[in-house]
């Protein structure tokens, strides 16, 4: 007859104890990376700002981030009229020498707010992740999931894949019909528009109207502009009994 040995508990069994309290100490302390998403209007920038004056006021010291700002300018604005100063995020901007730049200037960083980080590559989230796991950083990212036709930006899809914890904006936005708003369309001339470049940067309200004459006549504006919809009416293209006409600020 064969004697099975006996074996400690399989650190992989799904209902293993966790480590006690004194074994745990010489576990490495890591950062947490957080995404904050929701539709256009749901508040996120307004949060974002929230949270950098929190922790500045427990004496944390934070950099703050933003890529493609409805402004146009390196800041963080909120639709209530709250605005800050931001270090804007290119395309080949590496997150981490950003962070190596502020330590060699003697300033310590405890933590990073990035809006609009739904455009950044899937590079740079990755880049963030480590910035939290190898140097304790804490990263608040906050932006917008999906784009004007309903698909997840390549940025958002590689946060819900890497971050800690994922958090949708509990401020309610509603379509026109009173149900809760999901969707961003991409409106022009009374149509939502289904194919075009992923990134049109505009608001919800009038804003800056640019021409290309590759697209149309010159000196005939192009006005977009988006407008948040339920998924119905999102699919439908319905866009209510009445919609104003806005202006589109575009930088890409």
């Amino acid at each position: 007859m064969t004697v099975l040995k006996e074996s400690g508990p399989d650190p992989t069994d799904a209902l293993s104890s966790v480590p006690v309290a004194g074994s745990r100490r010489g576990v490495p302390v890591v950062g947490k990376l957080k995404f904050c998403y929701g539709p256009m209007d749901c508040g996120k920038s307004t949060l974002a700002l929230q949270i950098d004056h929190n922790h500045a006021r427990q004496g944390r010291r934070g950099m703050v981030l933003v890529r493609h700002d409805r402004s146009g300018e390196p800041q963080i604005t909120s639709r209530i009229g709250l605005t800050r100063k931001a270090i804007e995020v290119g395309n080949e901007t590496d997150l981490r020498l950003l962070v190596r730049e502020q330590w060699a200037a003697g300033r310590h960083v405890d933590y990073l707010i990035v809006d609009e980080a739904q455009f950044l590559s899937p590079v740079q989230v990755d880049q963030l992740a480590e910035l939290a796991d190898d140097v304790q950083i804490d990263v608040y990212c906050f932006g917008i999931a999906t784009d004007f036709r309903s698909v997840l930006f390549p940025g958002a899809a590689r946060l819900f894949e890497l971050a800690d914890e994922l958090q949708p904006v509990q401020v309610e936005v509603l379509c026109w019909c009173g149900q809760t708003g999901r969707f961003n369309a991409r409106v022009s001339e009374g149509e939502v528009l289904r194919a075009g470049d992923t990134v049109v940067v505009a608001d919800t309200e009038q804003s800056l109207v640019e021409t290309s004459s590759a697209s149309r006549s010159e000196g005939e504006p192009n006005t977009v502009r988006y407008q948040v919809l339920c998924r119905r009416h999102f699919r439908l293209g319905d866009l209510g009994p009445s919609s104003a006409q806005h202006g589109q600020l575009r930088l890409t």
